[in-house]
């Protein structure tokens, strides 16, 4: 397991660190905060550097918005695709406890994504996805520009660009219970931006 935290003021660095001298578990502390994208993008990179034998990478939210218990359904289609999608938006699947304009703004979000980048996925701002090293390999993280949820759709369409097979299986996903979401106008905004230079100049 890679946990990034970014000088987390609940503690959360001070936590990885007492669980990663009882548990297989790599901590990265960055001055922060820099945001999803870039933290995402350094344990990633950690991942394909660091450890060779890692044939299948999971990606998911670490407060329980989604289920550890799909994971094997995850992992048994990654044996047939590079990146397995973990998807609301497909029969099965759904979201749980959000309110009416969340749902319209991630519905609007992937809907919008799907046709600027001309993907045929349902759920591109979804952050439960499982990876075949190889399909991974294939996202140029020196490239990246996203700091929030954009980054799901910039990897998913990298990893589309480069020929990996791709699937969606559905999941539900559950509005955490303690905290506070991230979610911003900020990131709706940068979504709307970023997606249309991903298509007309490949993020850049």
């Amino acid at each position: 397991m890679v946990i990034v935290d970014d000088n987390s003021p609940d503690g959360t660095g001070i936590r990885a660190d007492e669980l990663s001298r009882r548990y297989p578990i790599r901590v990265i502390h960055r001055a922060g905060p820099r945001g999803l994208g870039a933290a995402y993008s350094e344990a990633f990179q950690t991942v394909l550097s660091v450890y060779p034998e890692a044939r299948f990478i999971i990606q998911m939210d670490a407060d329980l918005s989604h289920d550890p218990g799909d994971i094997a359904r995850l992992l048994e289609k990654a044996r047939e695709y590079g990146l397995v999608l973990g998807s609301r938006y497909i029969p099965g699947g759904g979201v749980k406890n959000w309110g009416l304009a969340r749902r319209i703004i991630s519905r609007f979000g992937c809907f919008y994504s799907r046709v600027i980048l001309g993907l045929p996925y349902h759920d591109l701002t979804g952050g439960f996805k499982c990876w075949r090293r190889e399909a991974l390999a294939l996202v140029p993280f020196g490239s990246l520009s996203s700091i929030g949820y954009n980054f799901q759709i910039e990897t998913t369409y990298w990893a589309h660009r480069g020929g990996a097979r791709i699937c969606e299986v559905p999941i539900v996903f559950y509005e955490r219970k303690e905290g506070t979401s991230k979610f911003h106008a900020g990131i709706i905004i940068e979504s709307l931006i970023k997606v249309v230079r991903l298509r007309l100049f490949g993020g850049k």
